[in-house]
């Protein structure tokens, strides 16, 4: 349940088109429904501004169903990551309109369109390998509200790629950057721009890369200003991230009230 729900209840209270006993009924699940093995926080899009998502790896698709007809029963949209695609069909059973994001292995449904937010996200690729990553953080991105550019295999190997799209680079407003290997990428992007720089270590690389520790550590140790960097793989908390960038730039001087 989010904000403009409840509000929607109170003023059907409020006119008396429901009765209180109904206007209780609607909350009673709140703040979190208890399916046993799993507590669905249907109050999170109260709290953060966005439904609660699903990572699908360590659970059944069985309970993957379960914990999405419960989301999407509250009227959200719903975002699952980390999605097989015996998850998606158990999605699809739940509601027929589920789409599956094959490189982003991430299953969509949308209800209702989420607040286009101001500005934009680009999201950087140093290699094509990166490109599943990318694509989570890019569907992340965009189930909550933003608008999204890719820019594809632009790494340090031929630097020239990337000194080509300058102009893409700074018209963001907040840029992901994700990078496997050595994880070069994101330093050199963040001493190109004055945006905000999340940097994705992927886990791409020959032996000496230890599964993106050498681009998690390199990018920890960057010394552009202005990089920030979230786990080896994650490309849902970078999605996540940037929309929260782009969320403050739309609700500047906007009342919270």
């Amino acid at each position: 349940m989010d904000e403009k729900t409840l509000r929607g209840f109170l003023r059907e209270l409020k006119a008396r088109r429901i009765s209180e006993r109904e206007f209780v009924a609607r909350l009673r699940d709140l703040p979190f429904r208890d399916l046993g093995f799993a507590k669905v926080d249907h109050h999170r899009s109260l709290r953060c501004g966005h439904p609660e998502v699903i990572l699908c790896e360590g659970k059944t698709p069985d309970r993957i169903a379960r914990i999405a007809k419960e989301i999407l029963d509250s009227g959200a949209n719903l975002l699952a990551t980390r999605a097989s695609v015996e998850a998606f069909e158990r999605i699809r059973v739940v509601d027929s309109k589920a789409h599956l994001h094959a490189d982003a292995r991430c299953v969509t449904v949308t209800r209702h369109k989420p607040e286009r937010l101001k500005g934009s996200a680009l999201v950087v690729t140093a290699g094509t390998s990166d490109i599943p990553v990318a694509e989570e953080a890019r569907v992340t991105a965009e189930m909550m509200g933003a608008r999204v550019r890719m820019l594809h295999d632009v790494g340090v190997a031929g630097i020239h790629r990337l000194l080509r799209h300058r102009k893409e680079l700074d018209a963001a407003d907040v840029l992901i950057v994700v990078a496997g290997m050595e994880g070069a990428l994101a330093s050199v992007v963040g001493g190109l721009v004055r945006r905000p720089v999340i940097a994705v270590p992927t886990s791409v690389g020959y032996g000496a890369s230890f599964k993106g520790l050498a681009a998690l550590l390199a990018m920890l140790n960057s010394c552009a200003a202005g990089v920030t960097v979230v786990n080896i793989d994650n490309g849902f908390g970078a999605g996540r991230a940037a929309a929260l960038v782009l969320e403050l730039k739309s609700t500047s001087g906007r009342p919270t009230a």
